[in-house]
């Protein structure tokens, strides 16, 4: 490696399609981790190494969450207040699998944190076992995308309708 290397200029920006290809979160009991992730939300189990981690996916991929005790083991949670994760989101595809993911959380029954219209997307908050945040989103188009006048992005925090969200599956109603 050379002694010096460039310096990036402010106008330096990350390559278009780099993406959040994973993330490792530690947890107190992968058991009851996997109860969460697996079985509610739905991640596929690609590995498991013993009661240390696991490595699930959604379609087949690696891992998109890896869950591990490694240094955590009948840990707490990081108390409120605190620096670290803020949440992991999970991208559905559209309204439909967004609304089977809500259905699935709730009758498994996770208290839901907060629902948010952000214009861009929807989006449920959520917490899992071990306190981690977890944002269950979909994009909307980006013609779609509110803009101001001069073109820039304004996301917005409106009111997130669950119900309209769950009539978008067959046989429920809206309430």
């Amino acid at each position: 490696m050379p002694d010096t290397l460039p310096q990036p200029g402010p106008a330096a920006a990350i390559h278009p399609q780099v993406r959040i290809g994973h993330v490792h979160l530690k947890v107190a009991d992968l058991d009851r981790a996997l109860a969460f992730w697996r079985d509610v939300i739905g991640m596929e189990v690609q590995q498991r190494m013993g009661d240390q981690a696991a490595f699930l996916s959604a379609g087949g991929y690696h891992h998109h969450i890896a869950l591990n005790t490694w240094e955590s083991a009948g840990g707490p949670p990081p108390p409120r207040g605190t620096t670290g994760l803020y949440h992991v989101a999970l991208l559905y595809p559209d309204r439909p699998s967004l609304a089977a993911a809500l259905l699935r959380v709730l009758q498994a029954g996770v208290p839901l944190e907060g629902a948010s219209d952000h214009g861009v997307s929807e989006a449920i908050y959520l917490r899992d076992p071990d306190g981690n945040g977890i944002e269950l989103y979909r994009d909307r188009p980006r013609s779609e995308w509110p803009r101001d006048a001069e073109g820039r992005l304004r996301m917005t925090n409106r009111h997130f309708d669950l119900q309209a969200l769950l009539a978008e599956l067959p046989g429920v109603a809206a309430g």
